[in-house]
């Protein structure tokens, strides 16, 4: 049962069974994004276009996978450029104190398969979100889709989403504006290809 879960978490991770392996996330393929609530009614979905993920092991037990995102704040969009240099602003991100956004994973856990959902692996990435100068622990959801050759390029190539939701409160993110005018809760929706890097 201990081998199947390890090798189930190296397939969920899309860790490659070799002493160093680096994946590294296709950013024309990649898309890191964020859904909050205004005013109680609607959804504004926003995504930062500058951002890096990786995936790293050097153990044959993988005790040590690493996995780190990193996004440059000053790239968030939301498709409105005057809402965008307000959550740049010292208002919210403070991006010119604050450039990145910065997520380090600690551990990641294979959870049960959804009913119907055959060939989805399913798991939970434990680690810490560091932005607007504050670092808390976050939990957040993946799914694995598996893995293919690209025909364009021949590299091996994995595919997950990952969500989850974090509070604004919880990174003094935005603390003028009460709920009713943009949610505490803030859900992040991030859809990753993965490739080794070369």
């Amino acid at each position: 049962m201990k081998k199947y879960f390890l090798f189930s978490l190296i397939s969920l991770l899309v860790i490659a069974a070799s002493a160093q392996t680096t994946w590294k996330n296709d950013p024309p393929h990649s898309r890191l994004g964020f859904v909050v609530k205004h005013l109680t009614i609607s959804e504004i979905e926003g995504y930062f276009s500058d951002f890096s993920a990786e995936v790293t092991t050097s153990k044959p037990d993988y005790s040590d996978m690493k996995i780190k995102v990193t996004a440059k704040v000053s790239s968030i969009n939301t498709g409105v450029e005057m809402r965008d240099n307000h959550l740049k602003s010292a208002d919210f991100f403070d991006a010119e104190k604050y450039p990145e956004l910065v997520f380090n994973s600690t551990k990641v856990v294979k959870t049960p398969a959804k009913a119907g959902k055959q060939g989805t692996q399913y798991g939970k990435i434990y680690g810490t979100l560091t932005f607007h100068g504050i670092t808390k622990p976050v939990v957040l959801d993946v799914k694995y889709f598996g893995k293919v050759t690209n025909p364009m390029n021949n590299n091996e190539t994995a595919g997950f989403k990952v969500s989850g939701t974090i509070s604004r409160k919880d990174f003094d993110l935005g603390p003028k504006f009460p709920e009713a005018m943009i949610s505490d809760k803030v859900s992040i929706d991030a859809n990753l290809e993965f490739s080794p890097q070369k």
